[in-house]
């Protein structure tokens, strides 16, 4: 186990402890108080058991995700089936499919594509069990039973926020500076099976717009639309290949400013830098290249934002949210609704899901120490390295 989820682990493991003495009226934090009837599997807690299935193993994030959910749960009592399906929606299938087989009470589910587990989900309603989004919205189905995410929305616009202050537009008090332009950028966005995807783009267009309607910023290539700007499945490579190729067709290959590029994550934003570097922009931010933005801070981008090559990311603590999965897989497996703060925002196709959202916060190169280190989301050690311990 690495120190990281080790402190994961705590974090976890003190928020389910307080819930359970809370939910228990003072008794063990495994025992229901002798009302068996309240959980779907008719036992105490330690004979539940939870699906838990996470996309991907290629990010760490979703590994961190995993796992501190897994500890989460365990911490609190229950049997934890966690799966990863590296990206394959038919995998991910199969493995739902399964733990509805082998008798789950619940199913935590970060969807892959959040159009194609509508089968899963009917046959999840059929035998009783609660389903949880978890960030990533279930569509097209009314057996989706919550949601818990961030103020994707609001991320989109930090994301938007982060680049204008890049590029001088903005003080990072959201003051505007006066600056006029025109600014090149270039616009890439999520994987479009990703119901997230969508709010990124639009809070963030919707606060650079103003900019685009000025003239204070160009985006050169004319690719304005999420359609062109679309990055299936997140792809790093992706992302290098797409930057290549626009810096082909609307740069002379190189020859031409570009003042920076909207990504809405630390792994496309890796590709982009990297096709940049390749094209001959700088290495860094101070000698020339392109300020680039990201989400999830990755230790990898953490790096580059301390050593001046990547411009900022957007913190979305998975600790607050792992530890709210395991608050509404409580809930719900007690026989009670999840509470809410959000009942109107996330509408999946069928039925508005009601919602938990957590905040997020902008990285900078000089808020990398209070919001990441003296949190103990990373230590002062992985920064520098740029490796997780």
């Amino acid at each position: 186990m690495t120190n990281r989820i080790r402190r994961i682990t705590a974090i976890a493991a003190a928020g389910t402890l307080v819930l359970g003495l809370a939910a228990c009226g003072g008794e063990g934090a495994g025992d229901t108080g002798g009302d068996e009837s309240a959980a779907p599997g008719g036992g105490g807690e330690e004979d539940l058991m939870v699906g838990v299935a996470m996309p991907t193993q290629t990010s760490e994030r979703w590994i961190a995700d995993g796992e501190s959910v897994q500890a989460g749960l365990e911490e609190a009592g229950y049997t934890v089936d966690l799966q990863f399906a590296n990206d394959d929606i038919p995998t991910q299938s199969q493995q739902i499919d399964q733990m509805i087989t082998n008798g789950a009470d619940a199913l935590v589910i970060a969807a892959i594509d959040g159009t194609a587990l509508s089968s899963q989900l009917d046959a999840a309603a059929a035998a009783d069990i609660p389903v949880i989004a978890y960030d990533r919205l279930i569509r097209d189905s009314e057996h989706v039973d919550f949601y818990v995410t961030f103020d994707n929305y609001n991320v989109g616009v930090q994301q938007a926020t982060s680049l204008l202050v890049g590029l001088g537009i903005l003080d990072q008090d959201g003051g505007e500076t006066g600056e006029e332009g025109p600014f090149k950028i270039e616009l890439f966005a999520g994987s479009l099976d990703d119901n997230n995807a969508h709010f990124f783009w639009q809070g963030a267009m919707d606060t650079l717009q103003p900019y685009l309607d000025s003239g204070v910023l160009e985006v050169p290539s004319g690719q304005m639309d999420i359609e062109q700007a679309a990055t299936l499945r997140w792809q790093q490579e992706t992302a290098q290949k797409r930057m290549e190729d626009l810096l082909t067709s609307s740069y002379g290959g190189g020859s031409e400013e570009l003042h920076g590029v909207l990504s809405p994550y630390d792994g496309l934003s890796r590709g982009i830098i990297t096709a940049l570097q390749n094209a001959g922009y700088g290495t860094t931010i101070e000698d020339g290249l392109p300020v680039v933005t990201g989400q999830d801070a990755e230790i990898a981008s953490v790096k580059l934002i301390a050593d001046g090559v990547q411009f900022a990311t957007i913190f979305k603590d998975t600790r607050k949210l792992a530890d709210q999965a395991v608050i509404s897989v409580e809930s719900y497996l007690q026989g009670q609704e999840a509470e809410a703060n959000d009942t109107e925002s996330y509408d999946n196709g069928v039925k508005v899901v009601p919602s938990y959202l957590l905040e997020s916060d902008i990285v900078y190169q000089d808020t990398i120490e209070p919001l990441l280190v003296e949190s103990g989301y990373w230590t002062a050690e992985e920064v520098e390295s740029g490796v997780a311990e």
